[in-house]
């Protein structure tokens, strides 16, 4: 629910209605409730009530750049390591980003599937699961969702062309022009996300 955006930065959680509305006790709900707090999902006020997460700007950016240089080792790691099954399975994740956006109205859910497989298989393909550990926080943290929901077009077709680029890198197995096109990759999210950020602001001011 925080990840599709059904319960905005701020909202505060119940843990008798999230029982109610997960149809479980209260017992695994707290349980969970205490996980997403250490996945920095949500923070707990000084009277113990639990409320959605709502990042500053330095937060935002401290998350796009962590993701940045840990995927941009992730893609180096790859390139090197990459199967021929792994390689084609990148290329038909990326086909379906294509045909996603191709619609007058993109379909963003199916992009954002395709994107998650797409970058889940370049961690796989790294063989680092201290690697993949760390990188599990951060895509998925609610930004990453937010920052494609504010995509226009171009920066759609944008990100297809950079994983088009990527599968080059990786077919090549080099391991620079992989780990350098991850991080432009990266931080063009980042700057996406801060413009569309801005006319949100603006909006409501």
């Amino acid at each position: 629910m925080i990840l599709a955006g059904e319960l905005p930065p701020g909202s505060q959680l119940s843990e008798e209605a999230l029982a109610l509305r997960c149809a479980v006790s209260r017992t695994p709900v707290r349980d969970a409730l205490r996980r997403l707090e250490a996945d920095l999902l949500i923070r707990r006020s000084e009277s113990q009530r639990s409320f959605v997460a709502d990042w500053s700007d330095d937060d935002i950016e401290d998350a796009f750049e962590l993701r940045a240089m840990l995927e941009a080792q992730a893609a180096r790691r790859a390139a090197t390591r990459i199967n021929a099954a792994q390689l084609e399975a990148l290329r038909v994740h990326n086909h379906g980003i294509e045909t996603a956006i191709a619609a007058d109205l993109p379909d963003i859910s199916t992009f954002l599937e395709h994107n998650r497989a797409f970058h889940e298989i370049i961690v796989e393909a790294a063989g680092s699961p201290r690697l993949a550990s760390l990188l599990t926080r951060l895509i998925e943290q609610p930004v990453v969702w937010r920052t494609a929901q504010n995509y226009d077009r171009e920066n759609l077709h944008r990100s297809h062309r950079e994983h088009e680029e990527l599968v080059a890198a990786f077919a090549r197995r080099d391991a620079g022009w992989a780990a350098s096109i991850m991080t432009g990759h990266i931080r063009r999210a980042y700057y996406a996300y801060l413009d569309a950020y801005a006319v949100q602001r603006q909006a409501a001011e």
